[in-house]
C-alpha cells in the first residue's frame, strides 16, 4: 500500500497531537505528584481473596493504598486474611458469596458500594480443580469446575461492569492458569475452564475499553497454595518436574502475584488491556 502523502506547507494535522518516543506524558514527568502506582481511594473485590493466590494478589494492591473487599464462603479463613491486609494500614472486609449464583454475584458487588461507596477492581479469582481422566469425569463434575472458574467470573463481571460505569472506568483482573496454554491428561474442565477465561478476557476488553475499563488476564505458574498441595499429592514425581522444568528452578508463593495485581490494578497499565501475562517464573518458556 502506498504511503500517505501530505502537503510540504507544514506537519500534518491528523499528526499534532503524537508526541516523540520516549517522551513522557506531563502526568509523569520527572516532578509530578501523580504516582503510577497509587490505589488511594480505589476499591478492590477479590473473589477466592481468603488465602492463595487470591491473598497474594490483595496484599499487592493493600500495598497500594486500595481498600480491599475479599469474597469466599470459609469465613473462619477470611478472619486471618484481613488481619494481613489490615496490617497494610487499609480498610479490609469479608462478604461471604457463592459466585457461581448470578444473585450472590449482584450481592458481593452492591455490598462493596455500600461499605466504600464504589467499585474500581475486581479481581476473578475462584476456582478450583477436579483431577481425573476425561473419561471418567461426571456431568456435574464438569459443571462444578466450569462453574466455579469460568462462569463465576463472567458473573461477577457482569455486576461490577455496571458499578465501575458509574465511577468512570475500572480494572477487571481475570485469573487464569498455565493450563490456559498447555494440556493435560488429568485437567480436562479445568484446562477448559481456563482457557475459556482468556478469551473471555479478549471479549470483555474490546466491548468494554470505551468505558476506559481494562481488562486482563493473569496466567500463574505452579505457585505453592492448597489447591496444588493437592495436586502433588495426586501427581507423582509433578514437584520435582516442576522445578526442572522452570528456569527459576523453584515453585512460585502467593507473594509473587503481588506486583502483577499492583500493575494491572493500578494508572500505570492503563493502555494495557485484553493480554494474558504468565507469572510463572519461566515455566511457560522452558523446555
Amino acid at each position: 500500500m502506498a504511503a500517505p502523502t501530505r502537503s510540504s506547507d507544514g506537519p500534518d494535522p491528523g499528526l499534532h497531537t503524537l508526541r516523540p518516543p520516549h517522551t513522557l506524558a506531563p502526568d509523569i514527568q520527572a516532578g509530578s505528584t501523580m504516582k503510577l502506582f497509587d490505589l488511594t481511594g480505589k476499591v478492590a473485590v477479590v473473589t477466592g481473596g481468603n488465602g492463595g493466590i487470591g491473598l497474594g494478589m490483595a496484599e499487592g494492591m493493600a500495598s497500594c493504598g486500595a481498600s480491599i473487599v475479599i469474597s469466599g464462603r470459609n469465613a473462619e479463613k477470611a478472619s486471618t486474611a484481613l488481619d494481613v491486609l489490615r496490617g497494610h494500614g487499609v480498610p479490609a472486609v469479608f462478604i461471604a458469596a457463592d459466585v457461581t449464583k448470578k444473585a450472590e454475584c449482584v450481592a458481593l458487588i452492591a455490598g462493596a458500594e455500600s461499605q466504600f461507596g464504589r467499585v474500581d477492581i475486581l479481581v476473578n479469582n475462584a476456582g478450583t480443580a477436579i483431577r481425573k481422566m476425561p473419561q471418567d469425569y461426571t456431568e456435574e463434575e464438569w459443571h462444578q469446575v466450569m462453574d466455579t472458574n469460568l462462569t463465576s467470573a463472567f458473573l461477577c463481571s457482569q455486576a461490577a461492569y455496571h458499578a465501575m460505569v458509574k465511577v468512570g472506568g475500572g480494572k477487571m483482573i481475570n485469573i487464569g492458569s498455565m493450563m490456559s496454554l498447555f494440556g493435560a491428561p488429568y485437567a480436562t474442565p479445568y484446562a477448559s475452564s481456563k482457557g475459556g477465561i482468556v478469551q473471555m478476557t479478549r471479549a470483555m476488553a474490546t466491548a468494554w475499553a470505551k468505558e476506559n475499563i481494562q481488562v486482563n488476564a493473569v496466567l500463574p505458574g505452579w505457585i505453592d497454595t492448597d489447591l496444588t498441595k493437592r495436586a502433588r499429592q495426586q501427581v507423582p514425581g509433578l514437584h520435582e518436574s516442576v522445578e526442572k522444568r522452570t528456569p527459576t528452578a523453584r515453585w512460585g508463593v502467593p507473594h509473587d502475584m503481588a506486583g502483577i495485581a499492583a500493575f494491572l490494578a493500578s494508572p500505570a497499565s492503563d493502555f494495557v488491556t485484553g493480554t494474558a501475562i504468565p507469572v510463572d517464573g519461566g515455566f511457560s518458556i522452558g523446555m
